[in-house]
C-alpha cells in the first residue's frame, strides 16, 4: 500500500520548490504555497470539517509500460486530497473535477453532500494542488492511462472499494474511463455534464466544417495541435493573468450566472483559487489535444463503450449546459445496467454551481438505494426532469 505523504513533508516540499523571488517581483505570481492557501481560503467557507492530505501514488502503475512521468526526479508523486467528517456507515461518495478546474471548484455543495456522504475529493494528477509531472505522453492510450492508472493507484492507498464515483466534465470522462476498467470498485456512476459521448464523425457540421477550412480555422486548429491552452494565455499575461481570470469568474458567476450568483466573498476566493491553479506549472492541462480533436469531439468516445459499461449510472445535467445530453440519451439505448438522465433547472455547465440545491436534490436522488430499501418507485425532486 502506498504511504500517505503528511502535512510536514508537503511542506518541506513545497519549501524546496520555493522561488528566491517574493510574489511581488515574479512574473507569475504564483506558487505551491500560494495554490495550499488560496484552497484553505476557499475552503474557509466551508462548515464541515475536513482533512487535507497529499497521497503518494509512486512513479508508475506496476507492470505498465506507462510512466506518468518520466522525470529525472525521483520525488514520489501526490494526489491532493480531502475527505469531510461524515457520519458512522455512511456512503463513500468520491468527486471527480473537470478541465481546467480542482477540487475546490465543489465548494458550494461539500456541506450538503457531506450530511449524507463521506464526501472524499481529489485534484487529478497534473492539476490544483496535486504533484504536476512533466507531461510526455504522446498518445489518447498513454494520456487516458495516465489519468486512470494515477487514480488507481490513489485508490490503493485510501485503500477504497465500493464507493459512488462522481465525475464533472473531463473528469466525468475520467472517472468513466475508470469504470470500465476497474467495475468492480465503484457501485454507482455520477457523470455531470461529462465530456466523451459525441464524436466529430457523429456530429460533423457544415459550419464546423468551413471554419477549418478559412484562415482562422487553419490557425486556430493549428494551436490546438500545438497544445496551446487557455491557461497558456493565463501564464503570458504574467502579473495582468490575475484580473483575467476575475473578469472571466465575475461573469461567468456573477452578470451573467444562469443560476445563483456568487456572494461578492466567494467570487473573490473563488477567483484567487482558480489563477493560482491555473497559472501553475503546465502538466495535466496537456492532455487536450490527445483526448480531443478540435473543436472538443472526442477522439474515443464513450458511446461505442455503452454496450460494456458494468456499473449502474446517473447522468446530470444542466438545463443550459452547452455539452448535449442527447449523447447521454444514446448511449442509454446500449447500456445494460440500469441507467437514467436528470436535468436541472436554472443551471448550465457548472450545474453544481449555477444550482447547488438542485444539484443536491439530483445527487441525492441517484444515491437513493444506498439510503432506503424502498427506493424503486421514487418520483424525481421538484423541478428536476428525467431525459
Amino acid at each position: 500500500m502506498a504511504e500517505v505523504i503528511g502535512s510536514s513533508n508537503a511542506a518541506e516540499s513545497a519549501a524546496a520548490r520555493r522561488s528566491i523571488w517574493p510574489s511581488v517581483l515574479r512574473w507569475i505570481p504564483t506558487s505551491a504555497e500560494e495554490i495550499s492557501a488560496a484552497e484553505r481560503r476557499l475552503l474557509s467557507l466551508v462548515k464541515t470539517p475536513y482533512v487535507q492530505e497529499h497521497v503518494n501514488i509512486g512513479s508508475g502503475p506496476p507492470g505498465s509500460m506507462v510512466r506518468w512521468f518520466r522525470s529525472s526526479s525521483d520525488q514520489p508523486r501526490y494526489i491532493n486530497t480531502v475527505t469531510f467528517d461524515s457520519k458512522e456507515n455512511s456512503p463513500t461518495l468520491v468527486m471527480v473535477h473537470g478541465y481546467g478546474a480542482s477540487h475546490g471548484f465543489f465548494f458550494r455543495n461539500f456541506d450538503a453532500l457531506a450530511s449524507r456522504f463521506r464526501v472524499v475529493a481529489i485534484d487529478q494528477l497534473g492539476w490544483g494542488g496535486s504533484s504536476r509531472p512533466d507531461f510526455k505522453c504522446k498518445s489518447t492510450e498513454e494520456t487516458e492511462a495516465w489519468f486512470i492508472d494515477s487514480f488507481e493507484e490513489w485508490r490503493k492507498a485510501k485503500n477504497l472499494s465500493n464507493f459512488i464515483l462522481l465525475g464533472h466534465s473531463f473528469g466525468g470522462y475520467v472517472a468513466a474511463k475508470y469504470a470500465l476498467k476497474h467495475p468492480e470498485h465503484v457501485q454507482h456512476l455520477i457523470l455531470v455534464g461529462p465530456a466523451g459521448f459525441s464524436s466529430e464523425t457523429e456530429h460533423k457540421s457544415e459550419w464546423l466544417t468551413k471554419f477549418r477550412a478559412s484562415w482562422k480555422g487553419v490557425i486556430l486548429n493549428h494551436l490546438w495541435e500545438s497544445n496551446f491552452t487557455p491557461q497558456t494565455v493565463i501564464r503570458g499575461l504574467g502579473r495582468w493573468g490575475p484580473g483575467m481570470v476575475r473578469k472571466y469568474t465575475s461573469a461567468r458567476f456573477g452578470s451573467h450566472s444562469i443560476g445563483d450568483i456568487l456572494t461578492e466573498e466567494e467570487s473573490s476566493l473563488l477567483t484567487d483559487y482558480a489563477y493560482h491553479t491555473l497559472a501553475a506549472k503546465a502538466s495535466g492541462e496537456l492532455c487536450l489535444k490527445y483526448i480531443f480533436s478540435f473543436g472538443a469531439f472526442t477522439r474515443k468516445p464513450l458511446l461505442h463503450s455503452a454496450a460494456d459499461w458494468k456499473v449502474p449510472t446517473t447522468f446530470i445535467y444542466g438545463h443550459e449546459d452547452w455539452m448535449n445530453y442527447h449523447g447521454a440519451v444514446d448511449a442509454r439505448k446500449d447500456m445494460k445496467v440500469p441507467c437514467e438522465i436528470i436535468r436541472v433547472p436554472q443551471a448550465g455547465h457548472f450545474v453544481f454551481i449555477d444550482n447547488p440545491s438542485g444539484f443536491h436534490s439530483a445527487v441525492f436522488h441517484a444515491c437513493r438505494r444506498f439510503f432506503t430499501q424502498n427506493h424503486g418507485d421514487q418520483e424525481l425532486p421538484e423541478g428536476l426532469t428525467s431525459a
